[in-house]
């Protein structure tokens, strides 16, 4: 095999179920067919080009998962399974006692490394990202398999009518690459616009709609690997002293690190779509009917995995 061109394979994160919505977010049907929302999501990856999917879970969930998502994908995509547990961790190191949180994202990636044999796309689990932003980032880790990228969304193409929600809001130089991500954890809508909170929503500070998000939606070179996994050892020395139940190792703070200490460059890609997910159970409702219209509209056949 060439391995100048290795077809990038999709990365789904789907082992840290929802804390605020209760059950199995990933395994919540959306679709008049019983789909998920990650239905849609590896659809629109596999109509992009992705022909390989690795699956991130915790190894309780396989079976379910396996009878209710991946099952019905396998005559489409290649499917693989990386599984996430709190006991992964480098030599010399051990979990706090009464410690239950995963991780985090970054670790997540560690677990699958051995499963990721190419550049690869992370996406959340329990997000709708649209068609566009994974034809663009295919297009682009064939195109250059050593990019970095990251799909942006506009911010106010991204929140809950339900409630406040947290984001990466985005700084992008002129050349298109990522400057950094700043971590806003309380972002509504109000009356006379989008804004902050740092106190619990007690002060406001207005944001531009149209400013770049980040929703987790990643492209990496393979070698991206090596650097979460050297930085690892380092987060969990400074996680144990600070906050040992609850610090997570997220992929955010890595790329950052990356921009900070060696100028490495993120290409920012923009999504034309609007992204959609739950973050509170009464944003299930608002899902469910984008998907109906969007079925209606054609963007998708009305059951998705059927010859």
């Amino acid at each position: 095999e060439d391995n100048s061109m290795k077809k990038p394979v999709l990365v789904v994160l789907a082992a840290g179920m929802g804390s605020r919505y209760h059950g199995l977010k990933q395994i919540d049907p959306m679709g008049s067919h019983g789909e998920k929302i990650l239905d849609y999501s590896v659809y629109d990856a596999h109509r992009a080009g992705f022909e390989t999917v690795v699956f991130v879970i915790k190894p309780e969930m396989q079976q379910e998962f396996e009878r209710q998502v991946a099952g019905r994908m396998r005559p489409f995509v290649q499917v693989r399974y990386a599984l996430q547990t709190l006991e992964k961790l480098p030599q010399g190191f051990a979990v706090p006692a009464g410690r239950t949180k995963p991780w985090g994202t970054g670790h997540a990636l560690l677990c699958a490394a051995q499963a990721i044999d190419a550049p690869f796309a992370v996406i959340n689990a329990d997000d709708y990202y649209g068609p566009s932003g994974y034809q663009q980032l295919f297009a682009l880790l064939c195109h250059s398999q050593d990019s970095c990228a990251m799909v942006a969304y506009p911010l106010q193409s991204t929140i809950s009518p339900s409630g406040h929600v947290s984001r990466g809001i985005c700084q992008v130089r002129e050349d298109g690459t990522l400057q950094s991500v700043t971590e806003r954890t309380w972002i509504e809508q109000r009356a006379d616009g989008i804004g902050y909170s740092e106190d619990e929503g007690r002060s406001f500070t207005p944001l531009d709609g149209r400013v770049p998000v980040s929703m987790n939606f990643w492209g990496f070179p393979q070698r991206f690997l090596q650097r979460v996994e050297q930085d690892f050892p380092d987060f969990l020395r400074g996680a144990l002293e600070r906050d040992p139940m609850k610090a997570e190792y997220f992929l955010p703070s890595i790329v950052s690190r990356m921009i900070e200490q060696e100028g490495a460059k993120v290409q920012v890609l923009h999504s034309t779509d609007r992204w959609y997910g739950v973050t509170y159970p009464q944003d299930k409702q608002t899902v469910v009917q984008a998907l109906a219209q969007l079925t209606e509209q054609g963007v998708y056949p009305p059951a998705l995995w059927q010859r």
